[in-house]
């Protein structure tokens, strides 16, 4: 049967009946146990994706009298999904559809790419607990989805660790300036995936980039340190954030799988690593990259993830950075860690001292003296362009700006692209101003002249002061190096957030952790402020983002993995869950930098369970599992159709009949409970199964709710009885809305239910009710 997604493609494609018909790149998902039953691969001596290709190239031929390209294949995807990538044209695509087990055929996507200090933050001590030497000296392999690794790095050195894991089948790739050699007993594999960029976007530039595992951006090389890199003493970023950078699995090995350029990340090469990777024998999955929300089915993240998670493999995604907007959440499947990004308690300070007297506190890694009182220059006073108050390429005017200090908008280009602009028209400084929407974030950037960040109330009063001053409007700026104990966690305002827009069901990030200014190793020939006229090299770089916080819960998802051998993915997802915390290092609720409110908190749709905590998460009491069938059921309770369950489960699965699913049953360990606002005192009722696994045969537990407002919360049975290690309980949760007040559609309100164990385990999932 045709994919209803297929027809949507074939509307939108126009053909020349003169001309060479044009490809596009397809990803193909085939249903593996029909297409090995199917005529077209009747000839074992080809591989099933060649007979396949070879009869639609045949069909479309027969039937079109101009020249037709024959289908050009990119990759075959046989471990997480069954299917291919290949340039097809309109006609070949169309013919899929006589081809027993195909299911749908999906354009590629390009998708963006989304530490000294933080270890520590995160409660990690060496030589205790789970960084015992037992417990690191076991063979994790962390697997990096990024923009490659530079091998040479500090960071990578394998000084100490043994010999290969011996299920690791993996290999060194050879490409330019990069060889086998390149590889240790620390980077034990790297492969390259550009055939899909390079077909869909454009041709590896060799005077910039690698066509090798080399990385030129310098992102895969941060991401994967964070995780797993080696000790490294005396690491800094000029001074700033010194100490010993170490990864948060720095025994782990690492395989570097190069998917990602300089123009994104192609979804058919992301999903072509992520095969080779489990394939290969990686233990997680760590992929700081993603896109927009969008349904499961069409996923391709979503469904590779699904084959990982399948195989043993856990999955650590970032959420994304398109926050403080309500529903972005990416990579936001069940099966997948969604991880969101928050500050530590260190910081990078500046002082900001208008003409008027006000002092304000702004953040910058620029190290040098600080300014004099310099007058300040904005939009139309800094140019007649308007782009002027963006500070983009050649919109200042060097007669209104030399000498100044600039005050820049956030917005259009990169922010230390926006000093380069500052610096080419002779200012002196710049002031970066946040908008409403980015509230009071204050990023740390490897500014090349004096420059700061300002939060969105500073910034609205260097605004009214500029414009309204009778005098030359002044300011200076100072360093201040660095800070440590600021209030901590808090939420990134950049952070995506929820609630999760295709599964309001579930309750989507899952965490969040230190993705606010981290240290990590950087390559060596990539300017810290990625600017071709930045000639600065630098061995380590202070970087933000999701990107930053998803390899701090990779690393930690394979210290618990090192514990915990036999836990599912599920099981360890839920142990991060259930032990996270919500209160910041001075007992109060996390903060939420996205919010103009002083008091503002963070809800769990902007950090799901709370801050991950990883000692606690090595024994959490109780996990809540979940097995592949308990998530194809989940799609079945999304009424999604047996093709669409067929394109994440690889085969067909058909849903229980006259079953009594319902959404909320999925035994995840939080709740996510939608209540119709026109209808009054209703209630629903969910499920959930835990399993012990704490360090006693016998065990209590007294459940403890905090109610949301609105909502009556009740619990059956109270008390939970274990007798063993790996006993499985179940219980049941009524919510109840009362009051008579008509809610605001998509109004919410928050809660927790806990189970509590002689004050030693408090296992706590999170409530979130929305009125629709």
């Amino acid at each position: 049967m045709i994919s209803r997604l297929l027809f949507i493609f074939l509307a939108l494609m126009v053909t020349n009946s003169k001309a060479i018909m044009i490809q596009k790149t397809y990803i193909v998902h085939m249903d593996r146990t029909k297409i090995r039953a199917s005529i077209h691969s009747q000839d074992i001596s080809k591989p099933w994706f060649e007979s396949v290709l070879d009869f639609i190239s045949e069909s479309s031929t027969q039937e079109q009298e101009q020249e037709i390209l024959p289908p050009q294949l990119l990759y075959a995807y046989e471990t997480n999904m069954f299917g291919f990538a290949a340039r097809l044209s309109p006609k070949q695509l169309e013919s899929l559809s006589l081809v027993d087990g195909f299911l749908s055929a999906m354009p590629d996507e390009l998708l963006a790419l989304h530490t000294t200090h933080t270890p520590n933050f995160l409660g990690l001590k060496s030589g205790i607990g789970l960084w015992s030497a037992q417990n690191l000296a076991s063979d994790v392999i962390i697997g990096i989805i990024d923009s490659g690794i530079w091998p040479e790095h500090i960071s990578f050195k394998d000084s100490g660790l043994s010999s290969v894991p011996s299920h690791w089948k993996g290999i060194c790739e050879q490409g330019t300036k990069f060889s086998a050699s390149n590889c240790n007993k620390k980077l034990i594999g790297a492969r390259t995936y550009l055939k899909g960029y390079e077909e869909s976007v454009a041709k590896i530039n060799l005077t910039t980039d690698y066509r090798s595992p080399r990385d030129s951006i310098g992102h895969g090389t941060h991401t994967a340190s964070t995780a797993a890199g080696s000790m490294v003493k005396n690491a800094s970023f000029y001074g700033l954030a010194s100490g010993s950078a170490i990864g948060i699995r720095q025994s782990s090995r690492i395989a570097a799988y190069k998917a990602c350029w300089p123009a994104g990340c192609v979804t058919s090469d992301i999903l072509a690593a992520m095969d080779q990777a489990v394939s290969d024998g990686v233990d997680v999955l760590s992929l700081s990259l993603g896109g927009f929300p969008k349904p499961y089915y069409v996923d391709s993240i979503a469904i590779a993830s699904f084959g990982a998670a399948k195989n043993g493999v856990f999955v650590s995604c970032s959420a994304g950075n398109y926050g403080p907007r309500p529903s972005t959440v990416g990579n936001s499947a069940p099966w997948i860690m969604t991880v969101a990004a928050s500050y530590t308690d260190r910081t990078f300070p500046t002082k900001v001292r208008l003409g008027g007297g006000e002092v304000f506190r702004g953040s910058s890694l620029y190290q040098g003296r600080k300014t004099g009182q310099l007058p300040l220059a904005y939009a139309k006073s800094a140019g007649a362009n308007k782009e002027a108050q963006y500070c983009t390429e050649h919109s200042l005017d060097q007669s209104l700006v030399k000498g100044k200090i600039v005050a820049c908008e956030k917005g259009l280009n990169s922010r230390t692209e926006k000093g380069m602009v500052v610096k080419k028209a002779g200012g002196a400084g710049m002031i970066l101003l946040n908008s409403d929407s980015q509230g009071d974030e204050l990023l740390a950037d490897p500014h090349i002249l004096p420059a700061t960040s300002l939060g969105f109330s500073e910034s609205n009063i260097v605004r009214n002061y500029i414009q309204t001053s009778r005098t030359t409007p002044t300011a200076s700026i100072s360093f201040l190096g660095t800070k440590y104990g600021e209030p901590a966690p808090a939420i990134a305002a950049f952070s995506s957030r929820g609630p999760n827009y295709f599964g309001l069901d579930v309750i989507k990030p899952d965490v969040t952790a230190p993705g606010v200014n981290i240290l990590a190793a950087w390559p060596a020939k990539t300017s810290p402020g990625l600017l071709k006229s930045d000639q600065r090299s630098v061995v380590f770089n202070i970087v933000s983002g999701t990107s930053m916080s998803c390899p701090h819960v990779s690393g930690i998802a394979a210290l618990i993995k090192s514990v915990h051998r036999d836990w599912s993915p599920a099981a360890i997802k839920s142990a991060l869950m259930t032990t996270a915390y919500t209160l910041n290092n001075k007992g109060d609720p996390i903060a939420d930098t996205g919010s103009n409110s002083s008091s503002a908190f963070a809800t769990p749709f902007a950090f799901g369970s709370g801050h991950v905590n990883p000692e606690n998460a090595s024994d959490p009491g109780l996990v809540y599992d979940i097995s592949t069938k308990d998530y194809l059921n989940y799609l079945c309770s999304l009424n999604y159709t047996d093709s669409e369950i067929a394109l994440v489960s690889r085969k067909t699965f058909v849903c229980p009949k006259n079953s009594d699913l319902q959404v909320g049953d999925l035994n995840y360990p939080s709740f996510s409970v939608l209540f119709d606002r026109f209808i009054q005192n209703s209630s629903v009722t969910y499920k959930r199964v835990v399993t012990n696994v704490g360090k006693s045969e016998s065990a209590n537990y007294v459940v403890s709710v905090e109610q949301p407002s609105g909502v009556s919360v009740s619990v059956e049975p109270r008390k939970l009885k274990f007798k063993k290690i790996g006993q499985k309980l179940r219980y049941s949760v009524t919510f109840s809305s009362i009051g008579k007040r008509l809610r605001v559609s998509g109004s919410n309100s928050f809660g927790s239910l806990t189970w509590v164990s002689g004050g030693y385990y408090k296992v706590r999932s999170p409530i979130a009710v929305t009125w629709q």
